[in-house]
């Protein structure tokens, strides 16, 4: 399944909740779920009766859009989250959390998860001293993420880091503003992770 590359405006409208998927313009006025808050298409502002199923649906669409991840990649997580101990919704979670993509857009080293995810690509971020270009990359508890020493004095990083310096930086996460720095103290807790989903339903979305 290729990636969607249409307006994200219009997933989070669809989800009825903003997803924040165009970095800061989310949290302005012009964030297209304030001004048009039902979703996009001719029948947007019918009602809807939503079945169990549907809301069980919206809740794995919701996760995976907000992270940014496929569908394949999604389910095999969820299968890797039944493996471990503890619950598999916030082990579902915490996986997602602890991507190299994500962990690069909540230290505020890009201004959106899709951004954090070209700059993955272009091998400007580093773990534990060597070049990571996967997005996926899941980090463990200990691992040592920075900046490509060539890529901090680019301009395009030197504005991403001066309109995301005010960013508040979860505390399962350890960042050294001075060298461009962070260690990954340990893996969230279910109350450290903002997305707004119900992992439950997803569990009973993929248990039938």
């Amino acid at each position: 399944m290729a990636r969607y590359t249409g307006a994200v405006c219009k997933l989070c409208r669809r989800e009825g909740k903003k997803l924040f998927l165009k970095g800061d313009r989310c949290y302005t006025g012009k964030c297209a779920v304030d001004r048009r808050s039902y979703a996009p298409g001719q029948h947007g502002q019918g009602r809807k009766k939503t079945s169990e199923y549907g809301m069980q649906l919206r809740a794995k669409q919701q996760a995976r859009r907000y992270y940014g991840i496929q569908e394949g990649q999604f389910h095999k997580y969820f299968l890797m989250a039944e493996r471990k101990q503890g619950m598999t919704g916030e082990n579902l979670l915490r996986i997602c959390e602890s991507r190299l993509d994500n962990v690069a857009y909540l230290l505020g080293w890009a201004s959106s998860r899709a951004e954090a995810r070209q700059l993955t690509t272009h091998g400007h971020y580093l773990v534990n001293g060597k070049k990571v270009d996967i997005p996926s990359y899941l980090l463990k508890a200990g691992d040592v993420v920075s900046i490509r020493e060539k890529s901090r004095d680019s301009e395009k990083f030197k504005a991403v880091l001066e309109a995301n310096a005010s960013r508040p930086v979860p505390e399962w996460l350890d960042k050294n503003g001075d060298d461009l720095t962070a260690k990954v103290v340990k893996l969230p807790d279910r109350e450290q992770i903002e997305v707004p989903v119900e992992e439950h339903l997803i569990v009973e979305f993929y248990s039938k």
